[in-house]
C-alpha cells in the first residue's frame, strides 16, 4: 500500500502570511512605548550619519561628532521651545474664555440648522401675580418665598463638548510624562547609534557570506541614508520658509503671538496632507476667537494661500525628481503610521517610505513595490493602448521592433 503525500491547498501559505502581517501590525501598536523611540532614533541616525562621517574625515572621532550633533539638535529644539513657551502659555490661560466665545458663535451658527439648533430657553421674566394677591396684605410672621426660576433645558451637544474638552485636557497632561521619557530615550539612543554607526554597518556587512549580497546591502543602506537625509534637509528648508511666511502673514493680519503660529505651521507641515489641515483648523479657531466677522477667516485663508504656493510650486521644484513619491502611497503611509503611533508616527511616515523605496529598488523580488511607490515624475507610465495592443508579425515571421 502506497501512501500519497498530502499537499496543502494553494491558499494556505497566503493565509499564514496574512495572519502574520496582522499580528505584526498589532504588535507594533501595542509596543509603541518601546518601538517609537527606537524607530525615531534610527530615522534621525539616517539623517545625521552623513554629517558624522564628514566630521570623521576631518579628524573628529565619531563619538565627538555624534555628541556635537546631538547637543546642537537638543539646544536648537530647546531654543525654539523657549521662544514659543510664553505665547503658548498665554493661549492656554485664555482657553476657558476662548472656548466660551467659540460656543457662543457656534450657538449662533446652530440656530440656522434645524437638526443642530439648541433647545428653546424658558421665559426669564416671572408671570405677573393676580390682582387679589397684590392687594391682600401680608400677615405678620409669614414669609413669602418667590419660586426659583426653572433651570435651563439641557443641551446634550454642549455637555458633550465640555466633557470631551475636559477629557482632552486630562489626556494631554497625563501623557506629558510619557512623552518626556520617550524624548529622553530617543536622544540617548540617537547618540549611541551615531557614535557606533560605522561599526554596526561593518559588522552587518561582515556577517553576510556572499560578496555580491554585501555590496547590495551596503548600497541599499547608503542610498537610503542619502535619500532620507536629502529629503529631510529639503523639507526643513521649505518648512522654515513656510514658518517665516506664516509669521509675517499673521503679523500683517494682527493675530496675537504670530511667532507661535509660524512655529506651529513649520512643525506640523512636516506631516503631508494632515499637517496643513490641522494648521488650517487651528488658525480658523484662532481667527474666530481673536477677530470679528470681518477678519475671522483671514488667518486660515492666508495660510491656505501660503500652502498652495508651497505645495504646487516650491516643493516640486525643490525636492526634485529623484525623491518624487506617489501621492497615494504617501497618504496611506501617513494614515497607517498615524493610526499606529499618533503624531510621532505621522512625522516619520514619509522618511520610512523613502527608505523602503530605496531598499525595494535594489531587490529583484521587491522592485514591483518600488514601482508603485514612485511618482510620475520619476518615470512616466506607458499608455494603456500600448500595453494591450497586439503586435503584428512581419512577413518573415519576426515581430517588428517596438
Amino acid at each position: 500500500m502506497t501512501l500519497q503525500a498530502s499537499s496543502s491547498p494553494w491558499h494556505a501559505g497566503w493565509v499564514g502570511r496574512g495572519l502574520l502581517a496582522v499580528a505584526i501590525v498589532f504588535l507594533l501598536k501595542e509596543a509603541q512605548p518601546l518601538l517609537l523611540p527606537v524607530v525615531s532614533a534610527v530615522v534621525l541616525t539616517f539623517v545625521l550619519s552623513p554629517a558624522v562621517r564628514w566630521l570623521r574625515r576631518r579628524g573628529l572621532p565619531e563619538y565627538g561628532g555624534a555628541l556635537l550633533l546631538v547637543v546642537t539638535l537638543v539646544g536648537g529644539s530647546l531654543l525654539v521651545g523657549s521662544a514659543v513657551m510664553q505665547p503658548a502659555a498665554e493661549w492656554w490661560d485664555r482657553a476657558p474664555s476662548a472656548i466660551d466665545r467659540l460656543l457662543e458663535r457656534f450657538d449662533q451658527f446652530r440656530k440656522t440648522i434645524p437638526l443642530l439648533a439648541p433647545p428653546p430657553q424658558p421665559a426669564s421674566e416671572p408671570a405677573p401675580a393676580p390682582p387679589a394677591a397684590r392687594t391682600q396684605p401680608r400677615p405678620k410672621g409669614v414669609d413669602i418665598h418667590v419660586a426659583d426660576p426653572p433651570p435651563p433645558p439641557r443641551d446634550p451637544l454642549k455637555e458633550r463638548i465640555a466633557s470631551e474638552s475636559l477629557a482632552l485636557t486630562g489626556a494631554v497632561l497625563g501623557s506629558a510624562v510619557s512623552v518626556g521619557l520617550s524624548l529622553a530615550a530617543t536622544v540617548i539612543l540617537l547618540y549611541f547609534l551615531l557614535a557606533s554607526e560605522h561599526w554596526m554597518i561593518v559588522r552587518t556587512v561582515e556577517a553576510i557570506p556572499k560578496r555580491r549580497d554585501r555590496a547590495i546591502v551596503l548600497c541599499a543602506v547608503r542610498a537610503a541614508q542619502r535619500q532620507i537625509a536629502v529629503y529631510i534637509a529639503a523639507l526643513a528648508v521649505i518648512n522654515l520658509a513656510v514658518a517665516a511666511c506664516t509669521t509675517l502673514a499673521m503679523m500683517w493680519i494682527g493675530l496675537p503671538n504670530p511667532v507661535l503660529w509660524g512655529t506651529v505651521a513649520g512643525v506640523l507641515n512636516f506631516i503631508p496632507y494632515l499637517g496643513p489641515a490641522m494648521i488650517f483648523c487651528l488658525l480658523l479657531m484662532a481667527g474666530l476667537i481673536s477677530f470679528g466677522a470681518d477678519l475671522m477667516l483671514a488667518p486660515a485663508l492666508a495660510f491656505l494661500l501660503i500652502h498652495a504656493i508651497e505645495s504646487n510650486l516650491v516643493s516640486p521644484w525643490f525636492v526634485g525628481r529623484r525623491l518624487s513619491l506617489s501621492p497615494l502611497s504617501v497618504f496611506l503611509s501617513v494614515m497607517f503610521w498615524g493610526w499606529l503611533w499618533g503624531i510621532a508616527g505621522a512625522l516619520i511616515a514619509v522618511p520610512l517610505l523613502v527608505g523602503l523605496r530605496s531598499v525595494c529598488k535594489r531587490n529583484r523580488r521587491l522592485r514591483l513595490i518600488a514601482v508603485y511607490l514612485e511618482g510620475d515624475a520619476v518615470r512616466k507610465p506607458p499608455s494603456l493602448r500600448s500595453l494591450v495592443r497586439i503586435r503584428r508579425r512581419a512577413p518573415g515571421g519576426v515581430a517588428p521592433p517596438r
